[in-house]
C-alpha cells in the first residue's frame, strides 16, 4: 500500500458493557500535510502531530456547530502549539516557532518535553461560533505534567473533566537532507473509564495497554483505527459506534483575507498602499499566503461608509 492510498479515519467504540469508551484515529496524512505546510523539524512535527491527533480525539463528540481549540503554552524553544478541530473531522494547527529543534533524548527518541518546556494546557470549547450563534465558551486549563502531550491530554481529562483516561499519541518521522520532517505514521488512541467499570475490566485494560505494540509501528505496518483499538482493548468485547474520515483543513480563504483587511482603519490601508502597494496576509494555521494588490486596496478605500 502506498502512503496516500488510504484516508485518515477515526473510530468510536464502546466496550465492556458500555463502561469503557475507546477512540482511535490514524492521522498520518494530516500530520504530513501540517508538517509540510509549516516546514517543521522532525521533533516539531512530533509535537504538532500529537497535538492535532489528541485534539481530534478530544473533540470527537462535538455537535455540528461546535469548535474545540487546544493550546499548549510552554517556555521551551517551540514557544507554543495551537490546534483546532470541528465536528466535521477537520483539524488545523500551528507552532509558534516552526524552526525549533532539540537533540534526541537519552533513549534516542524525540525530546518533545524539552521542546515544549514547562507551562499550561488549555482547552476551549465553543458552540455556533462560525454561524453567528455565539455562546460563552467553556475554558479549562491544567498545568503541563509531562510535556510529552499524551500524558497532558490524559491529565486534563482526569482533572478538569473528571473522566479517568489513558491517551496514547505517536508520530513516526525521519528527516530529509534539510532536516525537515518526513512523516511515516501518526495516530492515537484514547480510553475513557465510565461509571460502573469493574476492577477486572480496569486491570485487563492496564495489562493490554502495557502489552500492546507502539501505535506508530502498527500504523506504519498498515493498521487502521479499528486495528489500533483491538490492540489496546485486547480481549475486551466492543461495539463500533462510528467510523468517519478526518483531514487537515483550514477555513481561511482569499475572500476572508479581503474581508479582514477591509476592517482596517482607512489610514492603515493608505499606509499599505504607500509603502507596499498592496497587502500580504498569512494564515497562521495553514501557512497559506494571500496577496491583495493595489487595485483591491483602493476598492476597499473607495467603499461607501
Amino acid at each position: 500500500m502506498s502512503e496516500l492510498e488510504y484516508e485518515d479515519r477515526l473510530v468510536h467504540l464502546i466496550a465492556a458493557d458500555d463502561t469503557v469508551r475507546c477512540l482511535a484515529v490514524v492521522t498520518t496524512n494530516i500530520v504530513r500535510e501540517a508538517s509540510r505546510r509549516h516546514e517543521l523539524r522532525p521533533v516539531g512535527a512530533a509535537a504538532l502531530g500529537r497535538t492535532l491527533t489528541g485534539t481530534l480525539l478530544l473533540g470527537s463528540s462535538m455537535k455540528e456547530l461546535d469548535r474545540l481549540t487546544v493550546q499548549i503554552s510552554g517556555n521551551g524553544p517551540i514557544g507554543g502549539i495551537t490546534a483546532e478541530a470541528n465536528a466535521r473531522g477537520d483539524v488545523r494547527g500551528y507552532v509558534r516557532n516552526p524552526d525549533a529543534d532539540v537533540p534526541l533524548n537519552s533513549e534516542g527518541k524525540f525530546d518533545v518535553r524539552s521542546l515544549i518546556g514547562e507551562g499550561m494546557f488549555y482547552v476551549i470549547r465553543e458552540s455556533g461560533y462560525e454561524e453567528g450563534l455565539y455562546r460563552e465558551p467553556y475554558r479549562g486549563s491544567v498545568p503541563l505534567v509531562s510535556g510529552e502531550i499524551a500524558e497532558d491530554f490524559a491529565f486534563y481529562l482526569t482533572k478538569s473533566e473528571q473522566i479517568p483516561s489513558a491517551v496514547m499519541l505517536g508520530v513516526l518521522a525521519t528527516n530529509d537532507d534539510f532536516n525537515r520532517a518526513i512523516v511515516k505514521a501518526a495516530g492515537g488512541v484514547m480510553i475513557q473509564i465510565m461509571p460502573g467499570a469493574s476492577d477486572e475490566t480496569i486491570t485487563a485494560l492496564e495489562a493490554s495497554i502495557k502489552a500492546a505494540p507502539h501505535i506508530t509501528y502498527l500504523i506504519r505496518d498498515g493498521a487502521a483505527p479499528l486495528d489500533l483499538a483491538r490492540a489496546i482493548l485486547g480481549e475486551i468485547p466492543f461495539e463500533l459506534l462510528d467510523d468517519r474520515p478526518v483531514r487537515f483543513a483550514c477555513n481561511c480563504s482569499y475572500d476572508r483575507a479581503v474581508s479582514m483587511v477591509g476592517s482596517f482603519d482607512p489610514a492603515e490601508l493608505e499606509s499599505m498602499l504607500a509603502e507596499d502597494q498592496g497587502a500580504v496576509i498569512n494564515c497562521q494555521f495553514c501557512n497559506e499566503t494571500y496577496r491583495l494588490d493595489e487595485a483591491v486596496l483602493r476598492e476597499l478605500l473607495d467603499r461607501p461608509e
